[in-house]
């Protein structure tokens, strides 16, 4: 068995060698206050603290229209699931190792994933809700010293065109880079649905494309019609803003050479 978190897993009941000399390591993939996942081998464990996010996750998966990892079992607060085969797109802060064809690819295969038909749930937040975050999340960078006031102003102006009506799609809601795996330059898998809803296609666009704006026209080409690049530059803009305390505060480091400090000082 294995600890994490509090929380004692017998490797034997989670799909994995019942000897550690079997395993060649424990891989923390992720590990905050309200989610930690594990790879163990080909078998990836995510143990969350709100479980309805699992709900969404399995049931998401269970809908989309595109290649995503096999569920493999769920007992709650832990979820496991298959590895997907081929390699990440790439990781923010780096050059992406994968061909144009494989972003348009993962352009075209977003654009198979809006086209279905909306999840039963919901998006999370609604336009105002985002406007009000905002503005509270623009006010803690500027008056905590974190970024110059100008940058975060000019910033938040960008963001605004983000802020417009737009017609609910089926979203992944989280599609970092990291989150779509492709090889021979085709999809092979979309990972961490936890965050999917009915949402504005053009903010995972928008996630999948921080940091690589070089690689936005591949990604267009894929996904086909209706792109608009000044909505997904708001989108840059908004989602770096609203993440940035939450990445400081849970140990992570939005001034990573490419990550969300980068993309906010590229708009000035």
């Amino acid at each position: 068995m294995f600890a994490v978190a509090g929380l004692i897993i017998p490797v034997t009941s989670v799909g994995i060698p019942a000897t550690m000399a079997d395993v060649e390591k424990i891989e923390v993939v992720v590990a905050h206050s309200e989610r930690v996942t594990l790879r163990v081998g080909e078998v990836f464990l995510k143990i969350d603290s709100d479980q309805t996010n699992i709900d969404v996750e399995v049931e998401a998966i269970a809908l989309a229209p595109v290649p995503t990892p096999e569920i493999l079992w769920r007992k709650p607060p832990v979820l496991a699931i298959g590895a997907v085969p081929g390699t990440a797109l790439g990781r923010l802060g780096e050059p992406s190792p994968a061909s144009p064809a494989a972003w348009a690819a993962a352009g075209a295969a977003i654009r198979r994933l809006h086209d279905a038909p909306l999840p039963p749930w919901p998006g999370k937040k609604s336009r105002d809700e985002l406007a009000a975050d905002l503005d509270t999340e623009c006010e803690w960078l500027i008056t905590s010293g974190v970024l110059p006031a100008d940058l975060v102003t000019r910033n938040r102006e960008i963001a605004e065109a983000a802020l417009r009506p737009w017609t609910p799609v089926f979203t992944h809601g989280d599609l970092q880079i990291t989150h779509v795996f492709v090889e021979d330059d085709q999809v092979t898998g979309i990972i961490d649905w936890s965050e999917a809803s009915q949402g504005d296609a053009m903010y995972d666009l928008a996630s999948l494309t921080l940091g690589h704006e070089e690689h936005l026209a591949d990604v267009a080409a894929g996904y086909g019609t209706g792109v608009d690049l000044d909505v997904i530059r708001g989108w840059w803009s908004l989602r770096s803003l609203l993440n940035s305390r939450w990445l400081i505060e849970n140990g992570f480091d939005p001034n990573s050479p490419g990550c969300e400090f980068d993309v906010l000082r590229s708009r000035m």
